[in-house]
């Protein structure tokens, strides 16, 4: 794989989930942005949104990018939800959006095995209402960002690997 592949979409899509998957299947190399920015800062995403606020996190981001330009290649890279901000992200790779509806991605997040652990650690998912509420800005920021668009509620895992990797000429 020469171009990186960048998994972008809501929080609680599945990007980890796809990503992991994706590694372990093509025998790819899969980092993280959440996890680069909490090495670097030596604490959970959401201990930096508490501690320093959102736009603090935001400028992480925007380093974690530019570093991912200068020193990432052949990667497959899953993103935070807000990840798409960051102004070169058509630069890091093949923009692949996850998809879903809001309710989808709702009720993956409230039935899984460690539900509760799985909205813990997204600070921006702990009131409904404003997390739809963000979904829907964020919806077509995605959507026009995407090279790939994915359709992770009618396609099984297996299948949008396979789709992915088709799209993606691995």
């Amino acid at each position: 794989m020469k171009k990186n592949i960048i998994l972008i979409g809501f929080m609680g899509v599945g990007k980890g989930t796809t990503a992991r998957a994706f590694a372990k299947k093509y025998n790819v190399y899969n980092i993280d942005t959440d996890d680069l920015i909490e090495s670097k800062e030596n604490r959970e995403v959401k201990k930096i949104f508490e501690k320093k606020g959102e736009a603090y996190f935001r400028a992480c981001e925007q380093q974690t990018a530019d570093w991912i330009e200068k020193c990432v290649k052949g990667t497959l890279i899953s993103c935070g939800g807000g990840f798409y901000q960051v102004e070169n992200l058509k630069k890091l790779g093949t923009v692949v959006l996850l998809d879903a509806s809001f309710e989808w991605i709702h009720n993956r997040l409230k039935t899984a095995k460690n539900a509760e652990a799985k909205l813990a650690k997204r600070p921006l998912f702990s009131k409904e209402k404003e997390a739809k509420k963000l979904y829907k800005e964020r919806e077509k920021f995605y959507k026009k960002l995407a090279d790939v668009v994915v359709d992770v509620e009618n396609l099984t895992l297996d299948e949008q690997l396979e789709f992915i990797a088709k799209k993606c000429k691995i």
